[in-house]
This record gives structure tokens, sequence and C-alpha cells, in this order.
């Protein structure tokens, strides 16, 4: 019997699951590593298609100036999708958002194979990136949800290792399938994993009621500012480097309109009775911190996984295969490092850790600072294999510290935002990185050429050297044809000290990253002893 106005106790049956209590069945098991095969798609596809351009733009008769919005439709679509991830998670439930992610990609990447024109590619592109990028967050919130906090690490490594080998091996898969067979199985790689990946989430995934009386007052104005602001911003950021940022008319725009719909978006958010973007989980330290450090592994990771390739086939004139074998050292010891990092996980205060693995990062990309024209496999070998021993060490503590922590019915939007950090960081990473390399080519460019006069007896003598050479091969156009590739041998030397620079500014900010660590609480990873934080 209970008094007047009392609540009946709760049956025991009816008491929430303590998250040390979760019971993970094996059919729970093979519904969240179909999961993780799904993101492990929806993120390779961001850089699947890089080392493929030139094919793609033949096959479907675009201009250059066209071609680029290949990637660009994809990942304007992607970053809208990721933060509106969480709140359709919890209106349809994961299982089935997850599922019908699947399987709209998996029919758009079938479309894609199959586009007559680059409109019908960009379209189809689009629609691939805004289903991919619900994907990704998906799996990040599941690992909270599902597991206990014992096996969150084992988990998180797992996650970890797909999440950063995808855009490595992107590019190389990408060369390799269109060298061999041909650039349409850039997309229709993903039509059999696709149609197994949402099967199985279907039938195996974790299943939870929807809760359609979210729907009730459908916060449609923030949707639609939320694409405003991050569609903008994308476009900004993918077009700024080649038209010369905001000398150029269309970027003055889009940057402006992506500034009022953020201010807008924000307004809207905060103020909303049921914001669709709930930004006040910002308002955890650790979350907010961890998020900032999602965004810093952005920059290194799309940004190193962008540059070195680059260097590698300006320079060195590598192909698909070449550069794939070259970059496949930073998978091999991300494989390594996996399991020690899962470990440490469980036994070490996820600030240090975190120190390690961003010292560990930025000291790979400082070896690189004496990169010249002559690197080629075993001079990268050292500083590949030290970035990819850095990543897991990066990657699972941020993963802890941002998400970790908070409660399970605040993790599906967190993790929205967490993994759109991290996409922020790579796109404006990457942006900064083209820009910079622009500026710093024409500035050794300019010091260089500065050398090349009569006056300096070391350029006059390699032109003479290269003139007698050539004089019994071309006769009187051998002085011409010198000074052609005295030019040549300054813009490769001007370029490899660019990437130099570069590499040495992404290092910097690493540097940084390591400077703010004093701004975590302490916190234990919830695998440690006692699931404590």
């Amino acid at each position: 019997m209970t008094a007047a106005g009392e609540s009946p106790p709760l049956r025991p049956e009816d008491r929430p699951l303590r998250p040390e209590d979760r019971i993970v069945t094996p059919r729970d098991w093979v519904g969240f590593l179909a999961m993780v095969l799904g993101m492990f798609m929806a993120i390779l596809d961001i850089q699947i298609v890089a080392s493929s351009i030139a094919q793609i733009q033949a096959g479907i008769a675009a201009s250059a100036d066209e071609i680029s919005w290949v990637q660009t439709a994809y990942l304007i679509a992607e970053v809208v999708m990721i933060p509106l991830s969480g709140w359709l998670a919890r209106v349809v439930s994961p299982r089935y958002l997850f599922f019908a992610s699947c399987a709209t990609f998996t029919v758009a990447s079938a479309a894609c194979a199959f586009s007559w024109s680059i409109e019908s590619m960009i379209v189809f592109r689009a629609i691939q990136g805004f289903l991919g990028g619900a994907m990704i967050p998906t799996v990040f919130a599941s690992t909270y949800m599902i597991f206990p906090p014992r096996l969150q690490a084992t988990v998180s490594v797992v996650i970890g290792l797909v999440a950063t080998m995808a855009p490595t091996l992107g590019p190389t898969l990408g060369g390799w399938l269109t060298e061999t067979l041909s650039w349409h199985w850039l997309f229709l790689i993903n039509v059999v994993p696709g149609v197994i990946v949402a099967s199985v989430v279907i039938t195996c995934g974790r299943q939870e009621k929807p809760r359609l009386n979210m729907l009730k007052g459908f916060d449609l104005a923030g949707i639609i500012l939320v694409a405003i602001f991050l569609g903008a911003l994308q476009y900004v950021l993918e077009e700024g480097p080649t038209d010369d940022w905001f000398d150029d008319r269309r970027i003055v725009a889009m940057s402006l309109i992506s500034a009022a719909g953020g201010l807008a978006f924000l307004w809207r958010e905060l103020t909303a009775e049921h914001p669709v973007v709930d930004l006040r989980a910002f308002a955890d330290r650790n979350f907010a911190v961890g998020c900032l450090y999602s965004f810093i592994v952005g920059i290194g990771l799309y940004g190193s996984v962008y540059i070195i390739p680059l260097y590698l086939g300006r320079v060195r004139g590598y192909s698909s295969l070449e550069i794939g074998i070259t970059m496949m050292v930073t998978g091999l010891f991300q494989l390594i490092s996996a399991p020690l990092a899962g470990n440490l996980a469980k036994h070490m205060d996820l600030r240090h850790m975190l120190g390690l693995g961003l010292a560990l990062f930025g000291g790979g990309l400082w070896l690189n600072s004496s990169l010249t024209s002559q690197w080629g496999y075993w001079e990268m070998f050292l500083p590949q294999a030290v970035r990819g021993l850095s990543l897991m060490f990066c990657f699972v503590p941020i993963n802890a510290v941002a998400l970790g922590h908070l409660p399970p019915q605040k993790v599906q939007n967190a993790s929205g935002l967490y993994n759109l950090m991290r996409n922020l960081g790579g796109a404006i990473g990457m942006a900064c990185i083209n820009t910079a390399l622009t500026h710093r080519l024409g500035l050794h460019m300019l010091r260089l050429s500065e050398s090349l006069t009569a006056s300096h007896g070391a350029a006059i003598g390699m032109l003479d050297g290269l003139t007698e050479r050539l004089e019994p091969i071309m006769g009187t156009g051998a002085e011409q044809r010198a000074l052609k590739l005295l030019w040549q041998l300054t813009l490769r030397e001007a370029t490899t000290m660019a990437f130099a620079d570069v590499l040495m500014m992404v290092a910097a900010v690493f540097a940084c990253g390591v400077l703010l660590l004093p701004l975590l609480q302490k916190v234990r990873h919830p695998s440690a002893a006692g699931g404590g934080h």
C-alpha cells in the first residue's frame, strides 16, 4: 500500500538498467559490427574518388570546373546530415535510421555508377553523402548505448581503426579500382556490402521504440538554418582556395549567407523548445574540449592523408598504387597500436594518453621537416609509422572524454556534434592547407628565382652543363631546353619546400593541442576498473 499522492515503487524489471548491467548478446555484436562496416563505407566514399577525378571527368564529359563538385556535393550533404542524425535517431530509433540510411546510400551508389552527366552525378553524390552521413554518428552513439563500460575501450578501438583507416585507404583503393576495372566500380563496390549491411542491421540491430511524439513541435526552421549555415560554409571551404577566396564574388556571397545562417541557427536552437540540434551539450566542459580535440584530429587526419599523396604524385610522380603502398605504412602501425591503446585506456589517465598521442602525431609531422624531392618509401617510413602509432592514442581518449561520461539520452545528439567537429576540422584544415601551399610555393619560387641570375656561379654552371648534354641531341635548341629544365627543377624544389612548410604548420596545431590539455578535467575511461570517470 502507498500513501495518497505517492507514486508506487518501481518494480525491478521497470527500473532503468545501469550501464554496468547491460547484457550484450551475439546478435547485438553482429548488428553492431554490420553498422561499423556501413560507417566504413560512408567514410571511405569521401576520399575514394580523389585519385580518379580525371577518369570520372572523361566518363561523364564534365569540365575541369564542374568535376570538383563530385566531391563537394558529397561533403556538403554529409556535413548537413551529421548534426541532424541525433534527432532522427531518437525519432525513428537508431536501427531504423541506420537501415534507411544504408539502403538509400547503396541505391545512390549504384546510381552514381550509371550517371549520364555531371548534373546527374552531383545529385546522386549529394543523396549518397546526405544519407551516408547518418551512419557515422549513429555508430559512435551506439558504443555508449549498447555496451557496458568494461567493453567500451575495446569497441572504441574498433571504431577508431575504421574511422581513421577509411580516409587512408580511400585514394589507394579508388586508384586501384579505376586502373584495374573502371571508375564505375568506385561506386559499384558499395552495392553488395550495402545490401548485406542493411539486411543484417534490420535483422540483428538492437530494437528500440521510435519516439514519434517528438515530431510534435517539429523544428523545421532549425533544419533549414543548419542546412544553409553548414552547406554554404562547406562550399566556401571547398571553393575558396581555388577562387582566391574573397576576390571572388560567389565566395563573398556564400560567406555572408553562411554567417547569417549560422547566427540565425544559434539563436533558433538556443531558444526553441524542442531544438533539432541541442547546442546545450557544449555546456559540458569535457564534451566541449573533446570536440575541440576532435577538430584538431580532423585537421591532422584528413590533412596528412591529403598532403602526403599530393607530394608523392606531384614531386615524385608516383602512381596511385605506389602512393597506396607508401600510405599503407600508417594503416599497418595503426593496427599494431590498437590493442596497446585499448589496454592503456583502462589503466592510464586519459589526459596523459591524449598528450602522448598528440605529441607523437606532431612529432611524426615534424620528422618531415627535412623533406627533399628525393624522399620515397623508406624516407617516409618512420614519419608514417609514428603517425600511425599515434592515431589510436588520440582517438580512444578523445572519444571517451567527449562521449563516455554522458547519459544515454544525450549521447545521440552529442555524437552528431562530435563527428561534425572532426569533419569541420578536416574541411577547414584542407582549405588552409591549399591556401598555404599556394602562398608558400609563390614565396619559395620567388626566392629561388632570385638565385638564377648571371651573377650566380652555381646556376650558370648547371645551365652550361645541361646545355652541353643536350647539344648532341637538340643542336641549337639546347640552351632553350636547358633553361626550361632548370625552371622545372626550381619549381620542383620550391614545391617540396612548400610541402615541408605546410607539414610543419600542421605539426604546430598539434603542439598547441598539447598545451591545451590543462583545460580537460581528470577523467577515466568507462572501461577502467569500476567504470569510474
